[in-house]
């Protein structure tokens, strides 16, 4: 019984010993930004080891500040982007993303591992592309028309594409695999543009916002966006009414003047 329990006990220590005791910690970043994945319980005589999966990219003694990168390491990927700080924290400098993955931070001199991190490399997003369906317009009624929409981005991953009306989601579509495109169709009302596209990613978004009359001219026989017609109507108001009053005032005073006319003509005959 007891040789169990020291034996358990030597194989509790040894996996603490190597494996460590810290969960792994994510860190995310967009591509081409630095990131520093900070070392903890550094000892003064430590000496610290660096690696990405299974590959040694950098090393250092902690009390003598001597490091050193394996430039051919994990490809070349690396090369000259890893710069060490005096606690043996890893910088790693125009990130991209194929840097992202496991990395591990070992004490060579103590046999223990003291980090682990899954760092997550995102390319910038693009802004959404909203573009009309031509082949899809119809009319639901003599006042409102429907427009058929696509929005679309290329070459991402790790995304996800929505619809928005106002802040409630309509539809949305993700992708995972590298380098793909994505598109999301929506069919709306002319008499609304409250819809937004986005794409969006854990770190970051972009928005495009429709501009429902500029996108959804009216179909032949749809009467096409409400705001726009409601301008139009009273524009055209407007100037009649103007041009109503022009007219009185122009009767008003062309009969002022010829009733001035007939009194000097009398005065004259008198």
């Amino acid at each position: 019984m007891i040789d169990t329990f020291l034996f358990f006990c030597l194989c509790s220590w040894s996996l603490a010993g190597v494996f460590g005791v810290d969960a792994v910690q994510s860190v995310s970043v967009t591509e081409g930004d630095s990131v520093t994945l900070n070392v903890t319980d550094i000892q003064t005589n430590d000496e610290i080891e660096w690696q990405f999966g299974q590959m040694l990219i950098a090393e250092i003694n902690i009390k003598n500040y001597k490091y050193m990168f394996y430039d051919d390491s994990a490809g070349g990927r690396f090369r000259d982007r890893l710069k060490l700080d005096q606690t043996g924290s890893l910088i790693i400098t125009n990130t991209r993303t194929t840097d992202s993955g496991l990395y591990t931070v070992t004490s060579s001199t103590r046999n223990t591992l003291l980090n682990t991190f899954n760092l997550s490399v995102f390319a910038h997003l693009p802004v959404p592309v909203i573009t009309r369906d031509s082949s899809h317009c119809s009319s639901s009624s003599s006042s409102s028309s429907s427009c058929s929409l696509v929005c679309s981005v290329v070459n991402v991953s790790h995304v996800t594409l929505s619809w928005y009306k106002g802040n409630s989601l309509l539809s949305s579509i993700s992708v995972s695999d590298l380098s793909r495109s994505l598109s999301l169709p929506l069919e709306i009302e002319c008499l609304d543009d409250s819809y937004s596209c986005v794409v969006n990613n854990p770190i970051r978004n972009q928005t495009q916002h429709l501009n429902i009359c500029q996108l959804c001219p009216p179909c032949p026989d749809c009467r096409g966006c409400g705001v726009t017609e409601a301008v139009i109507q009273l524009a055209l108001s407007a100037l009649v009414g103007v041009a109503g009053v022009a007219v009185l005032v122009y009767e008003f005073r062309s009969s002022l003047q010829q009733k001035k006319r007939e009194k000097t003509s009398t005065s004259n005959t008198d």
